[in-house]
């Protein structure tokens, strides 16, 4: 018998239900369990369904060494989203363990739309006029004249499947002329690869579509800002500690930059005075981007499928740390005294 366990969540119920016409238990670790009850539950099983947002659950079970140590017969980690900042890859890696998340797209659609509803909210200052209709005294309609995003020009950092897909809709739908800042250079005829540096001053809108890493961490700051024009845009749905959230409420004070919208923060959800929420030229949501019904649905099958994959000792789709993979097979065998046939 296989068994799978998760925290607090583990997606929509397409992922209990395809494990469970597997034969695969599926364990909850409840919030009050004793230590006890949880070394049960952690070393027993074979794969951990694990939320994506740090702030989703607690340190200890997060999955880094004091967890994994607990956990001799674990295989899999499988983050519930594309994110997996709950996950030490390196830790798994050391261990044998197969780290994955839900990064192929099946969210994307979704935090496409959402970044284009934060660009032509913040043009069309929808949201600006709606907070100011809900507040008593008379209000002019000639005060919240917005501006067009047809013909445009679009700054998107990272060409990954969001960044690809959004840079396609943004010509497609708009005629957007479309630059992308990225570690590959994109092979689509339609947009032009730039440095990030050389992007920014040319930009309507700066899009944030990269993942978070080491590289990553902090490359749009108080310089990156000064450089983009007074009009711009600045979009992230991506993650949080990408961007500085200081340079960026400094920027947003000081009219280096007409606006933003702000999908992900350093601290999630962030606190109620977070300078950024008193601000009226800021479109702000609860990290949500990726979370739509059919979005949800769609990661959560995938996340079942991925497990059942390992479990079968067959490799995975797109692991975070594929140079796990022979020590994942050595261990593979010794839990369940066989490997399956080529």
């Amino acid at each position: 018998m296989n068994h799978v366990f998760y925290y607090n969540y583990y997606g929509r119920p397409v992922f209990a239900e395809t494990l469970r016409e597997h034969g695969i238990t599926l364990t909850e670790l409840r919030p009050d369990a004793t230590e006890a009850e949880a070394d049960a539950v952690i070393g027993r099983s074979h794969a951990y369904q694990i939320s994506s947002g740090v702030n989703d659950m607690p340190a200890h079970y997060q999955a880094r060494a004091p967890l994994l140590d607990r956990a001799p017969n674990l295989l899999v980690v499988s983050a519930v989203g594309a994110g997996f900042d709950t996950i030490d890859v390196a830790a798994c890696t050391e261990r044998g363990i197969l780290a994955i998340n839900q990064s192929g797209g099946a969210n994307a659609q979704a935090v496409v739309e959402h970044t284009l509803a934060m660009m032509l909210s913040l043009t069309t200052r929808l949201a600006e006029a709606d907070h100011r209709m809900r507040r008593p005294g008379f209000i002019s309609r000639h005060d919240y004249t917005g501006s067009n995003i047809q013909g445009k020009t679009v700054g998107i950092i990272g060409y990954g499947h969001v960044g690809k897909q959004l840079a396609r809709t943004c010509k497609l739908a708009f005629d957007m002329r479309v630059l992308v800042c990225s570690g590959r250079q994109p092979d689509d005829d339609f947009v032009e690869w730039t440095a990030l540096h050389d992007m920014l001053p040319q930009c309507d809108f700066v899009a944030v579509c990269c993942a978070l890493n080491e590289r990553t961490r902090g490359i749009i700051g108080a310089r990156e800002f000064a450089l983009m024009p007074p009009h711009a845009y600045f979009i992230t749905a991506a993650r949080g500690g990408i961007h500085d959230e200081a340079a960026l409420t400094q920027a947003l004070q000081q009219r280096q930059i007409a606006g933003a919208g702000v999908d992900v923060w350093d601290v999630e959800p962030p606190p109620d005075d977070h300078p950024l929420l008193s601000l009226d030229n800021v479109v702000a949501s609860p990290h949500i981007a990726g979370a739509t019904v059919e979005s949800r649905i769609e990661a959560s099958e995938t996340a079942a499928l991925r497990i059942l994959q390992v479990l079968q000792g067959k490799r995975p789709d797109r692991p975070l740390n594929p140079q796990a993979w022979p020590a994942f097979r050595k261990r593979f065998q010794r839990i369940f005294g066989f490997w399956p046939e080529e």
